[in-house]
């Protein structure tokens, strides 16, 4: 160890990060599998998350 020299070329030369698990997690499955397109926004409304019945009701209390 006394005989390595750690300079600023050889700092700022290496990797300063590297992937999420997560993102090593998606990685390896799409290696496997190609995951399927996704719209970016569906015409379809989330399955009663905003449209629900009991949040119309509230909203025309108001």
């Amino acid at each position: 160890m006394d005989g390595v020299v750690l300079d600023e070329d050889f700092i700022r030369s290496a990797g300063a990060s590297e992937p999420s698990a997560r993102a090593r997690m998606l990685a390896a499955k799409w290696r496997r599998e190609e995951p399927e397109p996704q719209p970016w926004r569906s015409d379809e409304p989330p399955a009663g998350w905003f449209f629900s019945k009991a949040r119309r009701r509230r909203w025309r209390r108001k």
